[in-house]
């Protein structure tokens, strides 16, 4: 039986000197951040990954913690609301936040005038939230008059480190300000930002050649003339709708193609693209065979179902509590950018059951559950006159 370590050679003219002490601390290495602002890995699967605009729908997109580079994502909204089209100014505001390439197919340079105003990044403004949701929480209505647990004896809790705190500390103690990868807006105010005037904007005029191969062509000069690794947002606001397009664009041999095309496009090894389609199903339902090969040839497909004025009702009853805004209607997500072949991302959310609130700060997505015993009036009386306290007063 032999006692040499594992860790030494077996050669007798080997140096130990030279041999590298196995219980010594490895070096840290520094993980340099892309050349690309808003750029970060999937957390699932490592492929390049950038922000929609929301956080929540980051979230819900196949675990990627984002829109992955290279996939596109299809909008579909019901009635004549225009949810879709706020998500869309988020997503553009998003890349001229992050210095990216912004084209903007078939919308004059008005619309992108409108786009809403920067707030900062969106970890600082939900952390704000949270902790003035935690300054009003109680734990339990008999506490409420004893004070703050802790606040007798002063430094004897230290406070948590934030996240901030945590991304600007380093291994070495240096100071590292780490780029924000999605920021929070507020739609009642105006974006002013230098990359704005960057945004590229796509008539649709007529000319010799189909107007959806004039777009294609357009696209890919733009894209050519840029700079290498430049990452680009191509937004499609309420495609065939026909107050925008002609009557031939409906055609499935006009549309289809073209999808094909932003698809080869998008799939270009040297290029970075993402895109954003909206699609009004009032004109073109999910039944017709065209959307359904729409959906096909997109990676990601989401149906916003805005919940009608006489369902205003249903939507304040006890889906969100007294501290949350009732939602606005249902988000059923179709399909996810899940990649089969090489793996990567989840489907777990398809079907679930969520709901979307818009606010004048931000778009969320959050489960949509109705209380249990809402409409029981029986039981609800029933319970009134036996002495329970009503729901308010147990509200924590």
């Amino acid at each position: 039986m032999s006692f040499r370590k594992r860790n030494i050679g077996l050669s007798a003219g080997a140096d130990r000197a030279s041999i590298p002490n196995s219980h010594a601390q490895p070096q840290q290495t520094t993980i340099k951040p892309e050349s690309n602002p808003g750029i970060r890995p999937s957390p699932d699967d490592g492929r390049p990954t950038t922000s929609t605009g929301t956080p929540s729908l980051d979230n819900l997109l196949a675990g990627h913690g984002g829109l992955p580079i290279g996939k596109s994502l299809l909008i579909e909204e019901n009635g004549t609301t225009d949810f879709a089209g706020a998500l869309l100014r988020y997503y553009a505001a998003e890349g001229v936040v992050q210095d990216q390439k912004v084209h903007v197919v078939g919308m004059p340079e008005q619309w992108g005038r409108s786009l809403p105003g920067l707030i900062g990044p969106a970890d600082a403004a939900n952390e704000k939230v949270d902790k003035r949701k935690s300054e009003r929480m109680k734990i339990a209505w008999r506490y409420e008059r004893l004070g703050e647990f802790g606040a007798g004896v002063a430094g004897s809790r230290v406070p948590a480190a934030t996240s901030s705190d945590q991304n600007q500390s380093t291994a070495d103690g240096d100071l590292v300000k780490q780029p924000a990868f999605c920021h929070a807006f507020d739609l009642t105010k105006r974006l002013t930002h230098p990359s704005i005037t960057n945004m590229t904007f796509i008539p649709l005029v007529p000319s010799n050649e189909p107007l959806l191969v004039s777009i294609v062509k357009q696209l890919q000069a733009a894209i050519a003339r840029s700079p290498p690794n430049t990452v680009h947002r191509i937004l499609i606001p309420a495609l065939l709708n026909p107050s925008l397009y002609p009557p031939d664009v409906c055609q499935p041999e006009n549309i289809l193609p073209f999808l094909h095309s932003l698809k080869a496009l998008m799939s270009t090894p040297t290029a970075r693209i993402t895109a954003m389609i909206t699609v009004p199903l009032s004109l073109f339902p999910r039944s017709s065979g065209l959307v359904r090969w729409m959906e096909i040839l997109s990676d990601g497909v989401i149906e916003l179902c805005p919940f009608p004025h006489s369902a205003d009702a249903v939507a304040s009853s006890g889906a969100a509590t007294a501290n949350e805004e009732p939602p606005q209607g249902m988000l059923k997500t179709h399909r996810l950018p899940v990649l089969h072949e090489r793996g990567g991302g989840s489907d777990q959310n398809v079907g679930q059951d969520w709901a979307f609130t818009l606010s004048r700060r931000k778009f969320e997505i959050k489960p949509f559950s109705l209380p249990p015993a809402e409409g029981d009036t029986d039981a609800q009386d029933g319970a009134a006159s036996a002495g329970m306290p009503k729901k308010a007063d147990l509200e924590f």
